[in-house]
């Protein structure tokens, strides 16, 4: 039979009343998706630093280059500054002979408090001492005890002068902050750097041991990242090897030019085979909040005016309006006005007229 004259007659037995056909439904199956993306990332450096001089000086010596490995406290670098080391001599002579004051001014109190302690017994006695000698030797001792202070004082800023010039000259040694690797060498024997240089970076260090993955996760499939999740990823450099990594990063906010996210990864990289500057192709899991809800590709219907499936509700068809999501195993996800266990034509066309009688007969789907 041709389609218009069978079209013609589903409408004419039902409108009729003749006859109530029977089509196969389905049940609507919610089902949490899982699918993957190929998606781009960038491998970068878990930790990258540009090693500066903090003190002004020459340099004396390189203990490494491009390419060196090294703890974290190992000596780099060492700077030498002859006018570091003259200040900081003058500071500890300056303290040594402030100390020496203090030492005299130390001296005239306890000479000072023994003459008024004196003074004090023998006025016990009337007449003995003239009450003004007493006053007098109270306010030496007042004058002694000021005296001493002020050195003391004076002592404490010429110390910290002295423990200020020395961890200055610390910084004369530079040392790796954390283990990594030497990726450049930008100084030599002889130059000058440090602050009001104007020299640049002496070197540059980068964790490779831990690295990090950046992948941008489109606006559609942001939905259902959680922190630990492995994720797994190739690299061309190994095309037949697949390597690893654990979402450890996810900043909350898309960039308004891209509509991505740009999440990170840790991937761990003890043998140093992965280098930052590495393209990286992402299996990227797409986990949705929610169930989907899942029917089979036949029942939807296309036509020009909408995308829909027909409902078995009260023995009557009824049009839903649906939008595709994902595809699963002869599924489709959809996304309309259904609910989970919702009876729907497994063969949908546009002959079963919008509220026609309709009955139905239960079919599984796998």
């Amino acid at each position: 039979m041709k389609p218009t004259l069978r079209f013609l007659s589903f409408a004419l037995l039902t409108n009729w009343g003749l006859a109530q056909p029977t089509v196969e439904v389905v049940s609507v199956v919610p089902k949490r998706l899982e699918r993957k993306l190929r998606l781009p990332g960038e491998i970068l450096p878990n930790q990258a630093v540009d090693l500066h001089a903090r003190a002004a000086g020459y340099v004396e010596a390189v203990l490494v280059d491009k390419g060196s490995i090294v703890k974290a406290g190992q000596l780099l670098v060492k700077l030498t500054a002859p006018e570091l080391n003259a200040q900081r001599a003058e500071a500890e002579s300056k303290v040594h002979a402030i100390e020496s004051q203090r030492a005299e001014a130390e001296a005239k109190l306890v000479g000072a408090e023994a003459t008024y302690e004196q003074l004090q017994v023998a006025a016990a006695t009337p007449g003995a001492v003239a009450e003004n000698e007493v006053i007098l030797a109270k306010k030496s001792v007042d004058a002694a005890r000021a005296a001493r202070a002020v050195y003391e004082n004076s002592v404490k800023a010429a110390q910290a002068s002295v423990e200020a010039l020395t961890k200055l000259e610390a910084y004369l040694n530079v040392t790796a902050p954390f283990d990594g690797i030497i990726t450049e060498r930008l100084v030599h024997p002889g130059a000058l750097v440090g602050p009001g240089s104007g020299a640049g970076p002496m070197l540059k260090l980068e964790q490779h041991s831990r690295l990090r993955l950046l992948v941008p996760v489109p606006e559609t499939a942001v939905s259902g990242i959680t922190v630990g999740a492995g994720v797994t990823f190739t690299v061309p450099t190994y095309p037949d090897e697949s390597f690893s990594g654990m979402v450890a990063r996810i900043p909350g906010a898309l960039d308004p030019k891209t509509r991505s996210m740009a999440v990170e990864l840790d991937v761990s990289n003890p043998h140093g085979r992965l280098g930052p500057g590495m393209y990286a192709e992402v299996l990227w899991p797409v986990r949705r909040a929610r169930p989907s809800f899942l029917v089979p590709s036949t029942s939807i219907v296309t036509t020009t005016e909408h995308v829909f499936v027909i409902r078995l509700r009260n023995q009557r068809a009824q049009y839903v309006t649906v939008s595709r999501g994902a595809s699963e195993g002869g599924q489709v996800e959809v996304f309309g006005a259904l609910a989970a266990n919702d009876r729907i034509v497994r063969r949908g066309t546009d002959e079963i007229r919008n509220g026609s009688p309709l009955s139905g007969r239960l079919v599984e789907t796998r």
